[in-house]
């Protein structure tokens, strides 16, 4: 028997993922229920008894964003033979999907709280730590790749990490404020070279 409120038929998983374009293309707060329940084409009471409250279903918007359209980071640290393949690989993906014309510019998890009010500080600081566990999965990889002997003995991973998640972070912010795939591949370009500089051959 559906729950209370749900609709016959109700699909949790592409009403979620809708949800996640909302969130992701308006933030938290430019989000509203309204505008949540007609991009999943349900009630206000089918929300409630799917997902609980809306920083509930943003948390998992977020965790859906994680595993699909925002796993490129992820998977390049854990896939890539060398540091440098893995950050490279990290910033180039990226750029793809900042700028895919399907999908919101920019990263979700940059973006959506972007905004700040007393009452959305919970989901500031998730998204905050979020960011804070990228920084650190980054400088983990870097860490790995000088224990590995591809990066030098001497290398600052923890000054590499920051200035990474900065050029991924600020990737997200230019895609959304309209700038192009060439542009923004020509910065990682850039940026690159100083990790190609700590490289060891």
């Amino acid at each position: 028997m559906a729950e209370r409120g749900r609709p016959r038929g109700f699909d949790r998983d592409a009403a979620l993922r809708r949800a996640m374009e909302v969130f992701w293309e308006r933030g938290y707060d430019g989000a509203s229920m309204s505008d949540l329940t007609a991009a999943m084409g349900i009630n206000s009471p089918s929300l409630y008894a799917a997902f609980g409250d809306k920083e509930a279903l943003f948390r998992a918007a977020v965790e859906l964003y994680g595993r699909t359209e925002g796993s490129h980071t992820a998977r390049a640290l854990r896939e890539e033979p060398t540091a440098y393949a893995a950050i490279a690989a990290m910033l180039r993906g990226n750029v793809v999907t900042y700028t895919d014309p399907c999908l919101p510019h920019g990263c979700m998890v940059v973006l959506a709280g972007a905004t700040y009010t007393p009452r959305t500080a919970p989901v500031r600081e998730f998204l905050v730590e979020a960011r804070r566990r990228t920084t650190a999965d980054i400088r983990a990889r870097l860490d790995r790749g000088v224990r590995d002997g591809d990066l030098k003995p001497d290398t600052d991973t923890a000054a590499l990490a920051a200035l990474y998640s900065t050029v991924l972070y600020g990737l997200s912010i230019q895609a959304r404020d309209g700038v192009g795939s060439a542009e923004l591949r020509a910065a990682v370009d850039s940026a690159l070279t100083v990790l190609a500089a700590a490289r060891t051959g």
